[in-house]
């Protein structure tokens, strides 16, 4: 009897003593290894966080046992667990653990894994077929895209090329452009001092002279005129006061002669009144004093002429003060009228008409002669240059600084545009988006056409009147601070700035949305906020290769095109 008991309790024993078996589901693949292997003797588990230690056959048991949910991966116990979905023959998802076993086939988990066996149909082969042709297109187009794309690096790389010849080239042409200025400079500075030479000896002329002394001598009358009146306009006003305030019951003859006096150079007369005895003279006296008063109205000549002249007239002769101009202008009257050297010439050449063919050379030899001592002597002038050589050296030496400053103006754009071409907030680390400046996508909308010319401008027209709105002008890339110049999501984003501004609203202002594909194309056009638009557009700039046909990564070929840049 004995020994069948220690045959029972053998088996027994060694059943307390097996591993316990646990349930992983809900567990990424690539998280099991945080959780006791099949077969481990361990009999107990720590959460993740490192906060409590439970018993192996606490995970999936339906209880919350960790404050991360960590032991419960594969129910809705813990609410801030995460389930992970195999998706066998798709891709693999995550999903709160609260959603699991509520009833709801989740769309991130195809297998219905997330529900109790039978509730939610295992849909994850068709979805994975469906999703591997999207994806086999989409490599495709991203691969033909890809190709496309090389054709506008092939295009910068000719660029380069062309703006290195071009610079060098327009830096000959500005050496060249600024000798033609300097010599032009040079040519116009020797005729102007001559010039000047010629001005300073005809100021000392006498008729100049005499200029300059009579407007100096006008400046000095028309001052002290202006002093003068300043003090009649006084004298007026105290005149006026005592006409105004004196009593004329106080019997004092100068005053009252004073007052009369005024009134009868203003014009107005008092009669005396009847009877009155005042002011009377005799008739004699009273005669010569008419007499003398109609003398003394009768305008003179210095007054007649004083009349001609305003105070603006005045004003302008002694505010003339370019007696130089004027006396050029003199100089041409006579020149024209009086030219005492071309009178000579004439005379001179005249002669010849009537000379016989023999005496012809001794002729003009002493021709020659004469007219050096007619020159030296001042009865002719010196033969020299015109004011029209003067002049058409000024505007040839003008025609040469504008050539060099267009010159200069063509170098400095070609320049610039070599820095920006390979410049990562520009055109990218391989120049490929130069092929597309000024490449314009438009989108009819059906009331407007929305247009948007790659880093220049956004247009917004109207499809019945044909009335346009300017959107902005490109400003930047991508702004989010976690980017890069060069990143690939750095140039998914454009942003077009400082549009038109809206009524009662801001400036208007474009978001441009890119992606990889085939065509440069606009796809849609949204106002998520008054006048602020949102475009969503596709590019072959964007298919940016995974690997080259030499078997260089793009950050590899980045990396060379950086280097050609810091050769610039």
């Amino acid at each position: 009897m004995l020994l069948p008991l220690v045959l029972v309790a053998l088996p027994l024993h060694a059943s307390s003593t097996s591993p316990p078996t646990v349930n992983l589901k809900g567990v990424a693949p690539a998280r099991q290894h945080l959780y006791p292997a099949a077969g481990s003797t361990s009999a107990t588990w720590q959460c993740l966080d490192g906060s409590k230690t439970i018993p192996v056959a606490s995970i999936n048991d339906d209880y919350c046992d960790c404050p991360d949910g960590s032991d419960e991966p594969g129910t809705s116990a813990c609410p801030n667990g995460t389930f992970h979905c195999i998706n066998a023959g798709h891709i693999g998802a995550d999903i709160r653990s609260s959603r699991v076993g509520d009833g709801l086939c989740e769309p991130e988990c195809c297998d219905g894994s997330d529900e109790a066996e039978g509730v939610c149909e295992n849909r994850c082969e068709a979805i994975g077929s469906q999703y591997k042709a999207e994806q086999a297109a989409i490599q495709k187009a991203r691969k033909t895209g890809a190709k496309i794309r090389s054709t506008y690096v092939a295009f910068a790389q000719k660029e380069k090329t062309r703006l290195e010849e071009s610079i060098a080239s327009l830096k000959k042409e500005v050496e060249t452009k600024r000798a033609e200025a300097d010599r032009t400079n040079d040519i116009l500075s020797r005729l102007e001092s001559l010039d000047n030479a010629t001005l300073e000896i005809k100021k000392q002329s006498p008729l100049f002279t005499s200029l300059e002394k009579h407007n100096a001598a006008i400046k000095a009358l028309h001052a002290r005129s202006k002093r003068l009146q300043n003090e009649i306009d006084k004298l007026e006003g105290l005149l006026d006061d005592l006409e105004s305030g004196y009593n004329p019951n106080y019997v004092d003859m100068a005053v009252i002669n004073t007052v009369k006096a005024w009134k009868k150079m203003k014009g107005v007369v008092d009669e005396p009144a009847e009877g009155s005895t005042e002011g009377e003279q005799p008739a004699a006296e009273n005669t010569a004093t008419k007499e003398k008063d109609e003398e003394d109205d009768s305008p003179s000549e210095e007054d007649e002429e004083d009349a001609k002249w305003t105070e603006w007239e005045i004003k302008g002769l002694t505010e003339r003060t370019d007696y130089v101009s004027l006396l050029l202008d003199h100089e041409r009257h006579v020149g024209q009228s009086l030219d005492a050297g071309d009178q000579v010439k004439s005379i001179l050449y005249s002669i010849e008409e009537y000379l016989p063919g023999a005496l012809l050379p001794t002729y003009e030899s002493g021709k020659a002669a004469l007219l050096q001592v007619l020159q030296t002597l001042g009865i002719i002038p010196q033969s020299g240059h015109s004011a029209a050589e003067t002049s058409s050296a000024r505007q040839a030496n003008n025609d040469a600084k504008n050539a060099l400053s267009s010159a200069e103006s063509r170098l400095r754009n070609e320049e610039g545009e070599l820095s920006k071409l390979f410049d990562p907030r520009w055109y990218g680390s391989d120049g490929a988006w130069k092929k597309l400046e000024n490449t314009c996508l438009s989108k009819d909308t059906g009331e407007y056409t929305y247009s948007v010319c790659l880093f220049k401008g956004a247009t917004q027209k109207s499809n019945k009147d044909g009335s346009s709105n300017n959107l902005g002008n490109f400003g930047t890339w991508n702004k989010s601070p976690s980017l890069q110049p060069g990143d690939y999501e750095y140039y998914t984003m454009m942003h077009y700035e400082r549009g038109a501004q809206c009524w009662n609203g801001p400036q208007r202002s474009v978001t441009l949305k890119l992606s990889c594909g085939t065509e440069n194309e606009l796809l849609s056009v949204s106002e998520p906020e008054k006048c602020e638009y949102h475009f969503v557009g596709k590019t072959p700039a964007l298919c940016w290769p995974t690997e080259s046909e030499e078997g260089k990564t793009f950050k590899a070929m980045a990396k060379e095109t950086a280097g050609q840049r810091e050769e610039l």
